[in-house]
């Protein structure tokens, strides 16, 4: 396996939102795969404070950008856990 590739997941939740839909599963189930080093970058018509501590627990670190008002993408890269 190449571990010089980061992988980069990408995944909008803004529709799912609006429609009243929880994408916490969604989110889960795009990360369970990154390995360290991989970056996983959310747009989220808000920004998703409950998850920062989710992914903090997971070994991710994030930052947190507002392109426009219902518009946040966050990026979280994976550090690994801390041993």
């Amino acid at each position: 396996m190449n571990h010089n590739t980061e992988r980069i997941v990408e995944l909008d939740v803004r529709e799912d939102v609006k429609n009243k839909l929880e994408p916490f599963q969604k989110i889960m189930e795009a990360i369970q795969s990154l390995e360290t080093g991989d970056t996983f970058i959310l747009h989220a018509p808000f920004k998703p404070v409950p998850l920062f501590a989710v992914m903090k627990a997971k070994g991710f670190t994030h930052e947190e950008e507002e392109i426009e008002k219902k518009h946040w993408k966050v990026t979280f890269v994976k550090r690994g856990v801390e041993s």
